[in-house]
């Protein structure tokens, strides 16, 4: 089974967004060198929480400062964009890393919508029903196949090359699921956002996939939030920055990640309590044997061969490990993986 990295950039107490960015690289080249096979980077904006506003400027430098991980988005979020702009951005960065880039895609605004609306060309935020259509465009633009009778069929994206990125198409319900088979591209289904159903929504992917001249056969895999530790207790309690962290932002407070000193002395209110046994359900939190048998039963519910791991906690160092012990528990090879 692969591997990979989902990098929301977090934002720790005491430290800043450029620090957080700057870990994010650090994270990149460390994942390099244990074999993870691709290092995907998000989109949020307005948050106190998340730095990665600019997942096209994070992708060249994590690039530049590695060797051999695909390198992508998780994802960009075309109601901020024209489908042209973001295949030349990505254009570009393919030619400077060619055959390493991988372009997420998502209809969330990534933030609140106030900042949505301020996002947009002249205040006017591109409407959910037009992002099919967006990605068709934006298939055309990077595969240049925009149809003849098109208007916009002269129109030539450069950079090109000999190669493309590969595009995903990422989604925590069924909507982007079926268009993913629809259009014969990737999907990623975010178990991290929504842990009910997602075997389903990866099924009907599967079933009404449609070969197309990027892929021809269907080709999934999922985002799952891990805490791994040396012991079952220890996880428990790395965990729990994130846990206080994301009742907070379920209730307007958008802020830092919590240190694991100020977790374990929150005074948690009952609602709270039930909050976080709840986002707990589709999070795996446990020493490496655990959280291997997890991840592996977890792909195999939905029947693929890769997951995409989210990890944040309340320090650089923990988050680090834990993904250092993941690699051991799977016995990852950088000179095996790719």
């Amino acid at each position: 089974m692969k591997l990979s990295i989902l990098d929301q950039s977090p934002i720790r107490v005491g430290a800043t967004a450029a620090d957080a960015l700057r870990e994010s690289v650090a994270l990149a080249v460390a994942a390099d060198g244990l074999g993870y096979h691709r290092y995907w980077v998000a989109e949020h904006h307005g948050s106190g929480g998340l730095a990665g506003s600019a997942p096209e400027i994070l992708i060249g430098q994590i690039a530049s400062a590695t060797k051999r991980l695909r390198v992508g988005s998780g994802g960009v979020m075309m109601n901020h964009y024209s489908a042209l702009k973001v295949a030349e951005t990505f254009r570009v960065l393919d030619a400077f890393h060619p055959g390493r880039i991988d372009l997420g895609l998502g209809r969330a605004p990534g933030s609140d919508q106030i900042t949505a609306v301020a996002l947009s060309p002249a205040y006017q935020p591109i409407s959910i029903e037009h992002y099919p259509r967006q990605i068709r465009d934006l298939l055309d633009f990077l595969n240049a196949t925009v149809p003849g009778d098109h208007p916009f069929a002269r129109i030539k994206v450069i950079p090109d090359g000999a190669t493309v990125p590969e595009v995903w198409l990422l989604g925590s319900s069924d909507q982007s699921g079926i268009l993913a088979g629809f259009m014969g591209q990737p999907f990623s289904f975010a178990h991290f956002i929504n842990g009910e159903g997602g075997a389903d929504v990866m099924e009907a992917y599967r079933r009404n996939f449609r070969p197309s001249a990027q892929l021809d056969a269907p080709k999934g895999n999922i985002g799952v939030h891990v805490v791994c530790a040396e012991t079952m207790a220890e996880a428990d309690r790395q965990a729990k920055p994130r846990d206080l962290w994301r009742v907070r932002a379920d209730y307007g407070n958008r802020g830092s990640i919590p240190t694991l000193e100020e977790a374990l002395a929150h005074d948690y209110a009952p609602h709270e309590l039930e909050r976080i046994a709840f986002n707990r359900k589709r999070q795996v939190i446990g020493d490496p044997a655990f959280v291997r048998d997890r991840l592996e039963a977890l792909a195999a519910e939905y029947g693929v061969d890769e997951v995409v791991v989210l990890t944040i906690t309340g320090s650089w160092e923990a988050r680090l490990r834990s993904y250092e012990l993941l690699a051991e528990a799977f016995g990852l090879d950088a000179r095996a993986a790719g």
